[in-house]
């Protein structure tokens, strides 16, 4: 939090405390609505619902919501009047709304439909046949756009005149079926002739759209890719239907980012949903904890199984930890990169092969390096060169190999349709494990002759 939200902040809450309600209105007229959001997440349910009432502008309050966590926003409107909702929501941008609606109570959300303006609420009803995360879902249907036959001089006039349609630095032109011809730059517009006919200036061939069904993620990647500041949406049909602008993309980078890390974690936004409730926080953990869990036992059990090793040579015990603990770090890196540049669209199956062998070759130099230090240490602490000789294979063998799992891990379930973000971190983590301790007790057995000599 920087320091001007701070002191705002502490400002709201002191006036809160003392009920100056008037003095609280007047500092809200003064404060841009993204600051205002800002102030919500660090206030309850209560606080909250004192400061959003005291927004008298319903376009101020509506922008207010918009700023916040739609899931934070359905919460806080559903303790509020439905008719202010509903005027609310009126003032919003309609993909925002959707999102809203879509995160209150069935009953609560067919009410406020039912009090909307017709045109609006069929609009509403409209986007949420959308998948959530797909170009549908995010896209703004009040955008601007042109007929092919209008002339550069009537296009300039149509454009002086448009209000509340999304506006960015493109204009998008239509035929009279509404599909999609191509997209003009206002500079365009500017200097060229005003006779011109849109059809004879609009840029067909650089034209880059989506359809209504693409992943969020990957409408991202477009417009970070071409440096746009807008993206078309159409469907099977070519009908232009809505633009994604750079301030939904953002938001959606955001949300992605977040959740690929909670992931990784093995945990989950929605722990900020329950309150920090113990209980359902731990039902969220425990599935992934599990996985690592069992990954334990099995890594135990070949212990086990290489117990005759360990009970000549006792000192291969002080080195476990330290080959388990760098395989899991080496692959862990190695699948949070592959994870990241699947995310990003940095990487993908055509780029794969060179990944792998980048890693693989990432991981043969640090094995080398790390091997070799600990097998020094092994020398010296032990005072055996055929130990030191096994750490330091066994160590290297273990980070080579950890580095191409943390690849072919995220790949794998890449490829077969399950969130690497989710899948890829327990179960390189397991691996790692196993595949270590394998390494390590195997090449023990190989020089055990040497070693208890």
């Amino acid at each position: 939090m920087d320091q001007k939200i701070q002191m705002l902040l502490a400002t709201v809450k002191k006036l809160i405390r003392r009920s100056a309600l008037p003095n609280l209105a007047n500092l809200l007229k003064k404060t841009h609505p993204a600051d205002i959001a800002h102030l919500f997440r660090y206030l309850d349910i209560n606080e909250q619902r004192t400061l959003f009432h005291l927004i008298d502008d319903s376009d101020v309050a509506a922008e207010v919501l918009s700023e916040i966590e739609h899931s934070s926003s359905a919460q806080l409107l559903a303790q509020i009047d439905k008719d202010t909702i509903v005027e609310v929501l009126q003032a919003m941008p309609y993909d925002d709304s959707v999102d809203i609606i879509q995160n209150m109570p069935e009953e609560l959300a067919e009410e406020i439909l039912s009090s909307m303006h017709d045109d609006e609420s069929e609009e509403i009803e409209q986007l949420m046949l959308y998948r959530e995360d797909s170009a549908g879902g995010i896209m703004s249907t009040e955008f601007f756009c042109l007929n092919q036959d209008l002339s550069v001089q009537q296009a300039i006039a149509a454009l002086q005149e448009a209000e509340d349609a999304e506006m960015v630095f493109y204009v998008y032109v239509v035929d009279d079926e509404r599909h999609l011809i191509g997209v003009l730059s206002l500079r365009q517009l500017l200097t060229v002739p005003p006779q011109r006919l849109l059809r004879d200036i609009v840029d067909t061939e650089g034209l880059i759209s989506v359809r209504v069904d693409t992943d969020q993620e990957e409408v991202a990647q477009l417009v970070a890719k071409y440096n746009i500041l807008a993206i078309p949406v159409v469907d099977d049909q070519n009908h232009l239907l809505g633009i994604v602008t750079v301030d939904d993309v953002i938001d959606v980078m955001r949300q992605e980012a977040t959740e690929d890390f909670y992931k990784m974690a093995g945990a989950s936004e929605e722990e900020l949903l329950y309150g920090f409730k113990s209980f359902k926080i731990a039902r969220l953990r425990l599935p992934w904890l599990i996985t690592n869990l069992f990954g334990g036992v099995i890594t135990g059990y070949l212990m086990w199984l290489f117990r005759m090793t360990l009970e000549q040579i006792i000192a291969l015990v002080s080195f476990v930890p330290v080959i388990t603990g760098m395989g899991g770090n080496v692959g862990g890196q190695s699948a949070t990169i592959v994870v990241r540049g699947f995310a990003t669209g940095r990487i993908d199956f055509s780029t794969l092969r060179k990944v792998f062998f980048k890693e693989l070759r990432v991981g043969i130099i640090m094995g080398l390096v790390c091997g070799l230090v600990v097998g020094l240490v092994a020398v010296l602490w032990h005072g055996n060169i055929y130990l030191g000789l096994v750490v330091a294979v066994a160590m290297a063998t273990a980070m080579t190999v950890a580095a191409t799992t943390g690849v072919l891990a995220p790949t794998f379930f890449k490829r077969i349709g399950v969130d690497p973000a989710i899948a890829s971190s327990p179960f390189v983590q397991t691996a790692n494990d196993i595949t270590g301790i394998l390494i390590y007790f195997s090449t023990a057995t190989l020089f055990l002759d040497k070693l208890s000599s």
